[in-house]
C-alpha cells in the first residue's frame, strides 16, 4: 500500500475535551482524545482547541500483480458445484472439524475494507446491515462503490456461509458481520476514516476487526510520530473495549524488522495482531512436472512470494496465496493457489457501455490481505467458544496454538502457522 498527505483534512489532538471551531468536525472519535478536521492547515494552527495536529493520509490499496490475472465464477454459472474442492486454506486449517465445536457464534466481527456486496447469496445471511457503515464522504451506504471487490472477498474468508451449500465456506459463518467501508471506487481510504472505524467497531463491540490495508513506509519521525501516537491511542482503546484487532502486514517482500527507520501503519501499531501470508504452489496442478496433480511443489504453510514478514513485526502466518509466477499464461490452472471466495463483477446491463451493476461471483485472490481474515475468523470461533475471553486471552490462544513449520524461518510466523483446532 502507498500513502500521500492530504491538504483538505487533519487528524488534531485537542486541549482536553473542547471542539475545535470554525472547522467542520469529520469523526468526533469518542473514547480516545483526537478528533478529524475538514478546513485549511491555517485554520487548524490558529485554533486554540487544538494541542497537536497533523494532514490525514491518504491510502491506496495495492495487491500482488497476479490478482489481476485469476479468474472468477459468475455465481450462476456457478451453482450446484460447491467450492469445498477449491478452498485449500480452509481444508489446510480443517476448519470442518473447528466446526464441530462452533460456527461463530455469539460473535461479532468487523471488516474494515472496501465494502461488503449484501446481495452476495453467501453473505446475505452473516451480514448486519442495521449496524455497517460508511466512513468515506462519498455519500453511499456500505456496499462497495465501482468494481472494488476487495471487501467482499475478505468478508467471504471470514464469514461465507455457503449459500445453503451451493456456494463457499467462511471460517465463522455464523457471526455476526458489520461492514466499515473506508474505501471508495479508486480513490483510496483515509488514514482518519480507518480510525473512526476502528472506534466504531469497538463501540458497537466488536470481537474482532479486520484491516487488510495499511500504509508502507512511513518515516518514524516528524507527522510519522504523530501517526504513530494517534494509531496507538485508537487501538489501545478498541483493545480496552475487547476488540481484537487482526491487521494484514502488508505485501512488499519487506522486512519490517529490519526496514530502517521507516513503519508499517496499521500492523505495527499497538495490540496488532499482524499477520503474514502462505500458500501452496501446486495445487490441484502439476507444478513439480511428476504427473500428479494430488501433490503439491510447495505446502500451505510455506510463506508466499510477496508478504512482508520480520520475527518481532509479526504475530502469526496464515494461508494467503501463493503463485508460481512462471506459470501464468501457460494453460494450467495456477490460480488455484490463491484464496477462493466472494467476488463480484462490475458489468453494463443496460447496454450503455458503462458498468452499472455488481454481479455476485466467485473468484481468488492472494494476499496478506486474504491472511488476515482467515485469522479473524479463527479469533471469532475461539471467543464463541470461550465467551469470558478478553480480545488478549483470544490473541493469547491463537498464539500459544500455533507452531512455526520446520524447516521456515521465524521471521514469516511469529509465534508460527495458525492452528484454530488446537486454539479451540
Amino acid at each position: 500500500m502507498t500513502a500521500a498527505e492530504r491538504s483538505d483534512r487533519f487528524i488534531v489532538q485537542t486541549r482536553g475535551k473542547r471542539t475545535p471551531r470554525g472547522l467542520d468536525v469529520v469523526h468526533e472519535m469518542p473514547g480516545v482524545k483526537f478528533t478529524v478536521v475538514a478546513g485549511s492547515e491555517k485554520d487548524v494552527r490558529s485554533s486554540k482547541a487544538v494541542k497537536n495536529f497533523a494532514p490525514d493520509i491518504e491510502i491506496q490499496l495495492s495487491e500482488p500483480e497476479v490478482n489481476a490475472e485469476a479468474p472468477a465464477f459468475d455465481a450462476s454459472d456457478y451453482e450446484g458445484q460447491p467450492g469445498d474442492f477449491l478452498q485449500w486454506d480452509k481444508a489446510d486449517l480443517n476448519v470442518p472439524a473447528a466446526h464441530e465445536v462452533t460456527e461463530g457464534e455469539g460473535t461479532r466481527v468487523a471488516v474494515i475494507d472496501s465494502g461488503v456486496l449484501e446481495t452476495h447469496p453467501d453473505l446475505a445471511g452473516p451480514l448486519n446491515p442495521n449496524l455497517s457503515r460508511n466512513f468515506t464522504d462519498d455519500g453511499g451506504d456500505h456496499n462497495p462503490v465501482g468494481g472494488d471487490d476487495h471487501g467482499t472477498h475478505v468478508a467471504g474468508i471470514v464469514a461465507a456461509d455457503n449459500g445453503a451449500g451451493l456456494g463457499v465456506n467462511g471460517t465463522a459463518p455464523k457471526t455476526d458481520l458489520v461492514d466499515c467501508r473506508v474505501f471508495s471506487d479508486e480513490a483510496g481510504a483515509s488514514f482518519a476514516d480507518i480510525l473512526a472505524a476502528v472506534v466504531y467497531s469497538a463501540n458497537v463491540g466488536a470481537d474482532v476487526a479486520n484491516l487488510s490495508l495499511g500504509a508502507y513506509p512511513v518515516p518514524r519521525q516528524a507527522n510519522g510520530q504523530f501517526y504513530g501516537k494517534v494509531l496507538n491511542s485508537t487501538m489501545t482503546y478498541a483493545n480496552k473495549e475487547g476488540t481484537l484487532l487482526v491487521i494484514a502486514a502488508g505485501n512488499d517482500s519487506a522486512d519490517l524488522q529490519h526496514d530502517g527507520n521507516v513503519i508499517s501503519l496499521p500492523n505495527e501499531g499497538a495490540q496488532a495482531l499482524s499477520v503474514a501470508a502462505t500458500g501452496p504452489i501446486g495445487y490441484g496442478w502439476d507444478a513439480d512436472g511428476d504427473g500428479e496433480i494430488s501433490d503439491v511443489d510447495a505446502p500451505p504453510e510455506s510463506p508466499a512470494f510477496y508478504t512482508n514478514y520480520g520475527t518481532n513485526a509479526v504475530t502469526l502466518g496464515a494461508p494467503g496465496g501463493d503463485a508460481d509466477l512462471g506459470a501464468i499464461g501457460t494453460g494450467v490452472p495456477w490460480f488455484n493457489d490463491l484464496v477462493f471466495n466472494t467476488v463480484f463483477s462490475y458489468v453494463d446491463t443496460d447496454g450503455d457501455g458503462e458498468p452499472d451493476t455488481q454481479v455476485p461471483d466467485y473468484g481468488w485472490k492472494a494476499g496478506t490481505s486474504m491472511a488476515a481474515p482467515n485469522v479473524a475468523g479463527a479469533a471469532a470461533l475461539v471467543k464463541s467458544a470461550n465467551p469470558n475471553y478478553n480480545a488478549n486471552q483470544v490473541e493469547s490462544a491463537l498464539k500459544q496454538a500455533a507452531d512455526v513449520p520446520s524447516g521456515y524461518d521465524k521471521a514469516y510466523y511469529g509465534s508460527g502457522y495458525l492452528n484454530i483446532v488446537d486454539a479451540l
